[in-house]
């Protein structure tokens, strides 16, 4: 069974940016630049029916491209930290098309997600990492430069069964685009 997750891809530039802050917190295990993402909505390890059902559906979503804002560092797990993030400003097209997601996941037959979307790019995954340790980490990291980029696509991944964190595989790009209007003609004789 495929595990399979959508997701926004992060630009070469800006992943490369945001590989600069990589390290300096001992336990904490970094994702590798190439495997940056904005993930949409994860539907975890389904059959191949449903993953079939869901390649099919995505192509029906027409939005317009999204301008994605890089909003400052974070942690997932404050009494026991278990990410290093970047927060994602959140914005009501990067929520509709999340909610969208959301909807073909159920119309495909999969449970309803019960997490708060968050968006957020994952920079590292902490185990056994104190507390001060990462309020360290944060404390020396306090600024950031701002960043945005338009996303014009988003992507169907798959990811091998494991911890989180990649490799991560793209089975199908699918274009934002907005959704076309019929146009209409009309001949007028005399």
């Amino acid at each position: 069974m495929p595990r399979l997750f959508t997701g926004l891809e992060v630009p070469s530039e800006i992943a490369s940016e945001l590989a600069m802050l990589r390290g300096g917190l001992y336990g904490a295990r970094w994702i590798d630049e190439e495997n940056y993402h904005i993930t949409l909505r994860f539907f975890g390890d389904i059959d191949h029916v449903a993953a079939r059902d869901l390649f099919h559906e995505l192509w029906q979503v027409r939005r317009a491209p999204i301008t994605v804002a890089l909003e400052g560092l974070s942690i997932f797990g404050s009494d026991r930290p278990r990410s290093i993030i970047m927060r994602i400003r959140p914005n009501a097209a990067l929520a509709e098309l999340q909610a969208e997601h959301e909807r073909i996941a159920r119309r495909v037959g999969l449970p309803p997600e019960t997490r708060k979307y968050t968006p957020h790019i994952t920079l590292a995954r902490l185990r056994g990492v104190s507390q001060m340790a990462v309020a360290d980490y944060l404390g020396a990291r306090s600024y950031v430069p701002s960043c945005s980029f338009s996303a014009d696509e988003f992507v169907l991944f798959s990811s091998r069964d494991s911890v989180g964190g990649g490799p991560y595989l793209a089975e199908a790009n699918y274009p934002l685009r907005p959704r076309q209007t019929a146009g209409l003609s009309m001949s007028i004789s005399g």
